[in-house]
């Protein structure tokens, strides 16, 4: 009995030890990745990749111009046809304060893309999408650093 018990003592230590601490083991790096899983009909893959090339990548390019986001990609699952998500659009925003509210600078950019396409135009195409494309989940997600 004693055997056991010293073991279970063993094995606990073992673990305790073991367990891995934030700022000591790894820390949270700077910024967050914001990642939207879409299912596409996999017919119409390069249509959707047409209209985000339209749509999608100006807001992109003019968040990233005025410090919103420093990088953003598209990436399309090789097996398209298998599983759920099979495009993924994401975003890094330098900081989790970019996620804040800000009037002046939102009502900005707004403006920016309505020069680009209006209002009209993006609700067809959007509504163009629909007949193919479903989000699957939107995600934020924090890189960590090990240390040394």
């Amino acid at each position: 009995m004693k055997a056991v018990l010293f073991a279970s003592v063993c094995a606990f230590a073992v673990v305790t030890a073991a367990s891995a601490e934030p700022w000591v083991d790894w820390s949270p790096a700077k910024g967050v990745y914001s990642v939207t899983a879409i299912k596409c009909d996999p017919n119409h893959i390069d249509d959707y990749l047409t209209g985000l090339k339209k749509s999608w990548v100006p807001g992109e390019e003019y968040a990233k111009a005025h410090g919103m986001i420093d990088s953003y990609e598209v990436m399309v699952k090789v097996n398209a046809a298998g599983g759920d998500a099979n495009i993924l659009l994401i975003e890094h925003l330098p900081s989790f304060a970019m996620l804040d509210p800000n009037k002046k600078r939102d009502q900005e950019m707004e403006k920016a893309m309505l020069a680009q396409m209006p209002k009209d135009k993006s609700d067809a195409m959007v509504a163009g999408f629909e007949k193919y494309r479903t989000f699957v989940g939107e995600d934020m997600w924090q890189p960590v650093e090990f240390t040394k």
